[in-house]
């Protein structure tokens, strides 16, 4: 996109609805797109990195709510997107900047969401809405530019609303293959919906990367040789990917190091027999504390879930929870009694985040050196 000017006219306003699927209709302004999205509400309470949001695949479906009071101060770029484009279906904020400064500014939040089709608004009280999900659970909602005629039915087709095939909508469909050059190890990634901060940690420390689709069968794997396998974030229900969770059962079986992230680790631990579970509201921002039973220490990470790991369903003799959220005791983290395989639920790659559990790729590397 071009740099916006420095000169700028002042914003058109329009009124714009938030519906929720309980009834519940916050009036604000309308920015971005115009019309009408429908999805699922969450809230994320991250200060900064606000482009990472808008573009992280596991948002797909949502509608994404920022806690922060002011969001856009220090404009759009296009180096900092995690992916090719915005999978938020629509944006909540209390008010965005109009004029951003900072000397990577390219272009506003306003300009950037008309160009990705996405409709915003602005001017409502994001804090009642946090309440209200936090107290109700995570609910479904539209944003709209006005308000339908049939509030009774529009609300009908509201509360039926799910999302499905999230994986297989925001995956690749071909196999992409590093060209960088002799690198010492060679690291399989699975998209599921991956972040491109987990491809440049990887890259980052010497590994050539093979990007393959969310269903990459167990035998191409071996094809392509790998040292080892990275099981990206992703959105969605983990227990509706039945067809990537027999691909793990397979992969388990080879020895291959593995490091999953997020849905990864989700994904890994349903191959092994876990269980699943919808939280009431999820983790999503840049401050969850997490204990490290390993090393004896608590994190600050970076997290964008609504699905978590029940702990005590993996069996003892596969696998033992080595993390855990230090707010609601939830599962963070699985290491696998096989030696080769471990994931975690929050993101060791973040940007904007905090970057203390970095180790986990330095620890991946390590695995692969054994191999």
């Amino acid at each position: 996109m071009e740099k916006s000017s420095n000169k700028k006219e002042i914003k058109a306003e329009h009124p714009a609805y938030l519906i929720l699927a309980d009834g519940t209709i916050f009036r604000g302004k309308g920015f971005g797109a115009f019309g009408t999205t429908i999805g699922e509400v969450v809230f994320t309470t991250g200060m900064t990195g606000y482009q990472e949001t808008l573009t992280d695949p596991s948002y797909y479906g949502q509608l994404v709510t920022q806690t922060f009071p002011l969001i856009g101060n220090y404009g759009l770029n296009d180096q900092d997107s995690e992916s090719e484009k915005c999978w938020a279906k629509g944006y909540i904020v209390r008010e965005w900047c109009e004029e951003p400064s900072n000397f990577r500014n390219q272009f506003d939040l306003d300009t950037y969401l008309k160009e990705q089709g996405v409709i915003g608004i602005y001017e409502i009280d994001t804090r009642a809405l946090t309440r209200k999900i936090r107290e109700y659970g995570v609910m479904n909602g539209a944003i709209t530019t006005e308000i339908p005629n049939d509030l009774s039915e529009f609300l009908s087709e509201l509360k039926k609303y799910s999302i499905k095939d999230a994986v297989k909508s925001v995956s690749g469909s071909e196999i992409l293959h590093d060209t960088s050059g002799d690198t010492e190890h060679h690291v399989v990634l699975y998209d599921y919906g991956y972040k491109h901060n987990i491809l440049r940690s990887l890259k980052n420390r010497g590994c050539r990367v093979t990007v393959v689709p969310y269903n990459t069968s167990a035998e191409t794997i071996k094809e392509l040789q790998p040292d080892g396998i990275m099981l990206s974030n992703g959105p969605g229900d983990p227990a509706e990917n039945t067809e990537a969770i027999g691909i793990l059962k397979e992969l388990m079986t080879m020895g291959i190091p593995i490091f999953g992230i997020c849905l990864g680790h989700q994904l890994l631990a349903l191959a092994n027999g876990a269980k699943t579970e919808k939280l009431k509201y999820g983790h999503r921002g840049a401050n969850q504390p997490v204990v490290d039973k390993i090393r004896d220490r608590i994190f600050i990470t970076s997290q964008n879930h609504g699905y978590a790991v029940v702990g005590e369903t993996l069996d003892e003799s596969i696998g033992f929870v080595s993390h855990y959220n230090a707010n609601d005791g939830s599962c963070e983290g699985v290491t696998y009694a096989n030696g080769s395989a471990f994931t975690v639920q929050f993101h060791p790659e973040a940007c904007a985040g905090p970057q203390d559990t970095q180790y986990l790729f330095d620890q991946f590397i390590a695995k692969m050196k054994k191999k």
